[in-house]
């Protein structure tokens, strides 16, 4: 079997099976099967494949059909322009989370004190400290996702400070000058009609965030009270429907604000410590 042939019977089982993007995932499982660039795919096509990378297709392309997402097959999701290690256990980052990135960089470029509450795979916490050329703490619960935090770190050469805690509950009053964080926001009664990639494979612990999706927010907001200095920025990520409920929380803080993604949908909200 050829590389070009095993593409096209890949991109027609997942389209039978009802999976996004099926010519895309088919390059992607087909790139890692044979470890090679995806570009090595359109260069190569008549290359027989060979047993063991149609063994390891096989499995990648089964493995996908059952529902498990395709970063957990391959360890690996871009963002920001930076390849992340993610694992079962641990938040796969999103696209539209490159926002709370950016407004941060717009609006606290000289921020010295950051903290990255849930950091799950340690994309934020990574990233900020990168482009800040800052040391950056970060919390979770999860020993999954503070593992994955600093694999990430050490692999990028980023300086992160990991503490084991609920969002910022153990840092200091006045002891920083940026807390972002993508928590839990997804409401309990909307679990049934996520994808099953999310909802079978991902940690509930990184995705649900009460009965409205607002308890991590409440918490957050609290704690920011608390730890922010004046002129501080809190940036958190949203869900597309909470934007006015988070922007009530932020009652009596400075230059609130929220910020749409790509599709014109509320995916940030920011406010100053006054």
């Amino acid at each position: 079997m050829t590389i070009h042939t095993a593409l096209q019977q890949g991109r027609r089982l997942l389209e039978d099976g009802g999976i996004a993007a099926p010519r895309l995932t088919a390059e992607v499982l087909l790139a890692h099967a044979l470890q090679r660039e995806r570009v090595y795919l359109y260069s190569h096509p008549e290359e027989e494949l060979g047993r063991i990378g149609w063994i390891h297709f096989g499995r990648y392309l089964h493995e996908r059909l059952q529902g498990k997402p395709t970063q957990y097959i391959t360890g690996v999701q871009e963002f920001y322009g930076r390849e992340f290690r993610v694992r079962p256990g641990v938040f796969i980052p999103r696209p539209e989370t490159e926002h709370l990135i950016e407004t941060a960089l717009r609006l606290a470029p000289r921020a010295e004190r950051i903290l990255d509450a849930a950091c799950g795979s340690g994309a934020i916490a990574v990233t900020l400290s990168l482009e800040m050329k800052q040391a950056v703490w970060a919390t979770d619960l999860s020993d999954d996702a503070l593992a994955a935090t600093r694999e990430n770190a050490v692999r990028l050469g980023a300086a992160v400070h990991l503490v084991r805690a609920d969002f910022a509950e153990p840092f200091a009053s006045n002891s920083l000058d940026l807390l972002v964080s993508n928590p839990p926001y997804i409401p309990e009664h909307e679990k049934e009609g996520l994808p099953r990639e999310v909802r079978d494979y991902e940690p509930h612990l990184a995705l649900f965030g009460g009965v409205e999706g607002l308890d991590p927010y409440r918490a957050l907001i609290a704690q920011a009270r608390r730890l922010l200095r004046p002129g501080g920025r809190a940036v958190f990520e949203i869900g597309y429907q909470q934007a006015e409920a988070v922007r009530s929380l932020f009652e009596g803080w400075c230059d609130v604000e929220i910020v749409a993604d790509l599709a014109g949908l509320p995916r940030v909200a920011t406010a100053r410590m006054g």
